[in-house]
């Protein structure tokens, strides 16, 4: 006795699908799944299933023979499996972050997971290219010849992902741009100009944060940083803005009160200030033995030192970009001609992908313009522009 078909019901995944047919079936060439008699096969209309991707459970079989029927499912029922699905996304970049740095350790840090977790990563990738990548000796590591020819594929294709995936999350954000910067270098520089870009560029508004770390545009919402260092940023567009100098101010009335910076043999009588950018032993040339513990207070915030020198608590050594409107202004005055060149400068910097945004373009650009507009500090023959101000203490080289 032939069985004939059952109607039956079917979800998958959630998914309700039409009434299907299940029972012997002459057409072999439709899209169907073997059921749990031989022969006997599940028929969707319109729903492309490979052969042998379900197994019947159970059906209703008795009374009107329709009924509910219950299936595990092995697999997509898409028509075509992408070669993307297969792709170890996740290993590829772990392997990217190991390569960059040759050690695991400082790639689990880099990607917040376990040295453990990174291994595995690896060794996954590697079991999925059936090759060695990385030799390892101890927690340092070493490229295969195969590990180093899947290197740069493997940087140009997370690049052209990360930039794709960058641009269609700007562009929630039009308009819209994300800044750091020092806070010295806003409050004294950026904040009286930005009057101006407003006036220039209305479509453009900034959100500014104020740090000195430097942040992380990988993990971060950031667009552009002015950085205040070395330069030689690598991986990211960078275009300095302003050279820097270092140079002695005091308030008016302190000034006329002592006069102008004597020498090194006179500096202990005065009312001294100390930064973080560079103490007053480096700042005087020739023999400095006497001044290894000049007294006075110390502060390391240079918009505190700018202030403390303002209110007449003492002379100070001060960034040009800080003291310039302070001393145009008559807060401030020069109290020695002599001018250092600081080794550090500022650059605007971001993602080589965020530079082809406008608003990002138009930012560097504004900034470019009033950075050539703004005055440099006067040099007298007393200035030696190769002799160059270094940090009397450690820290950040780049900011």
């Amino acid at each position: 006795m032939s069985a004939s078909p059952v109607a039956v019901n079917l979800a998958i995944n959630g998914k309700k699908w039409p009434t299907a047919a299940y029972g012997p079936f002459s057409d072999s060439s439709s899209a169907a799944a073997r059921g749990g008699v031989p022969g006997n096969r599940l028929r969707f209309p319109g729903v492309p299933i490979r052969r042998d991707s379900c197994r019947l459970l159970r059906a209703g079989a008795a009374g009107p023979r329709r009924g509910l029927i219950g299936a595990t499912y092995h697999g997509s029922y898409a028509p075509v499996s992408s070669a993307y699905d297969r792709l170890p996304l996740n290993a590829l970049r772990v392997f990217e972050a190991v390569a960059a740095r040759l050690n695991f350790g400082e790639a689990a840090e880099a990607l917040h997971v376990t040295p453990a977790a990174v291994s595995q990563q690896i060794k996954s990738l590697e079991d999925y290219l059936q090759t060695p990548l990385l030799r390892r000796n101890g927690r340092n590591v070493q490229l295969t010849p195969e590990g180093a020819r899947l290197l740069p594929g493997i940087r140009r294709g997370l690049d052209e992902l990360e930039a794709a995936l960058q641009s269609l999350r700007q562009e929630r954000h039009t308009g819209t741009i994300n800044v750091s910067t020092l806070a010295s270098f806003l409050q004294k520089w950026l904040m009286p100009r930005l009057g101006d870009l407003r006036a220039r560029h209305p479509e453009i508004e900034l959100r500014i944060h104020s740090s000195p770390e430097l942040v992380d545009f990988a993990r971060t919402d950031f667009h552009a940083a002015i950085r205040f260092g070395a330069g030689g940023y690598e991986g990211l567009h960078s275009q300095k803005l302003l050279d820097e100098s270092l140079v002695a101010v005091a308030a008016p009335a302190l000034l006329a009160k002592y006069g102008p910076l004597p020498n090194a043999g006179g500096l202990a009588k005065l009312p001294l200030l100390h930064g973080t950018e560079i103490d007053w032993v480096n700042w005087c040339a020739g023999d400095t033995s006497s001044l290894q513990a000049l007294p006075g207070a110390y502060i390391d915030d240079s918009a505190s030192l700018l202030t403390a020198v303002a209110e007449g608590l003492g002379f100070g050594i001060l960034r040009w970009t800080l003291a310039a409107s302070e001393l145009q202004a008559g807060r401030l005055a020069l109290a020695s001609d002599t001018v250092l060149p600081h080794q550090f400068a500022y650059y605007f910097v971001c993602p080589q992908s965020y530079i082809a945004l406008p608003k990002v373009a138009g930012l560097r650009d504004w900034l470019l313009q009033q950075a050539a507009a703004f005055s440099a500090p006067p040099r007298s023959a007393g200035s030696d522009p190769q002799r160059r101000a270094k940090h009397s203490r450690p820290g950040p080289a780049v900011r």
